[in-house]
């Protein structure tokens, strides 16, 4: 071999190590920016937590108070027309229960519109999909005048039925049913399983990604959600999490000491819920949409 064909070949075993060092750099460049974009906010926010309410105008601003106080924690926790632990307790209810609402309800319908036959499920299924195009402002009136006939307002159940039956969710877990061979189904008929011991025994098994994902983005979303809760609810006893910081923020004077530590208490959660489910919520990102047909 001549020595000009050893330096070609030397140059193309390097360039595949060359195209992923380019290509690393370039998403460093990109999502380096971003992140600093998503994290200065938080530090913010934790920042102006512990800083004392009389330092909160302070400039520059003091990214390690002077000193580190919880008086802002110590008040939020006291005042009795603000009952935070209260509105924490209604937010974790609510976003648990709903979620499991959301998740047996949608695995009910998956199953159904991919394993099972009954009139019209095709097109059913394409009204389901159709509704998605349909804006929430269209029916957020019959809604509430709905709930409100049922003497409904100002409970968990505003907040749970509204959003039980999660088109996207139903979509999600039909694709997923889809993918099981049909010799499971096949072979438990003939050991004499019925359609819900097939779905509860031997499909739902094989889609448990599907439901964690699922039930990690319905947990997330429930708990975020202002602008359902703020239309539905009214007394301070059932308010959630995210209304409750809207009521701390009214009135003509604003103790931002207390509003920030309020938005503290309630990113906490979801940071330490982001931490642990990490895996499963980039697995439920980069999974959804290749199960099925």
């Amino acid at each position: 071999m001549t020595i000009q064909s050893k330096t070609t070949h030397s140059i193309l075993r390097l360039l595949p190590g060359r195209k992923m060092l380019w290509r690393s750099l370039v998403l460093w460049l990109v999502f380096l920016p971003l992140a600093v974009v998503i994290i200065i906010p938080l530090l913010y926010i934790t920042s102006m937590a512990f800083t004392h309410e009389s330092n909160q105008l302070n400039f520059p601003i003091e990214w390690i108070p002077n000193p580190i106080t919880l008086a802002n924690f110590t008040h939020i926790f006291a005042d009795v027309t603000l009952p935070i632990v209260k509105w924490f307790g209604n937010s974790l209810i609510i976003s648990g229960v709903g979620t499991l609402i959301v998740v047996f309800l949608s695995t009910l319908s998956g199953y159904a519109f991919a394993r099972l036959e009954f009139p019209f499920k095709n097109q059913l299924f394409s009204l389901l999909i159709f509704s998605l195009m349909i804006p929430a402002a269209i029916t957020l009136i019959p809604a509430f005048l709905l709930l409100r006939d049922l003497k409904l307002l100002n409970s968990y159940h505003a907040i749970w039925w509204p959003t039980a039956a999660s088109v996207l969710g139903i979509f999600l877990m039909r694709q997923h049913f889809y993918a099981i061979p049909r010799d499971l189904e096949d072979a438990a008929r003939v050991d004499g399983a019925g359609p819900f011991r097939i779905y509860w025994q031997i499909c739902l098994p094989l889609v448990r990604g599907a439901m964690v994902a699922l039930a990690i983005f319905t947990f997330l979303g429930m708990w975020n959600d202002l602008f359902w809760p703020l239309i539905v609810l009214s007394e301070r006893e059932v308010l959630t999490l995210p209304v409750g910081l809207v009521i701390i923020q009214q009135g003509s004077y604003i103790q931002r000491g207390l509003a920030f530590a309020a938005a503290f208490i309630a990113s906490t959660p979801i940071l330490v819920f982001y931490a642990i489910f990490q895996r499963k919520i980039i697995e439920g990102v980069t999974t959804t949409g290749m199960a099925g047909q």
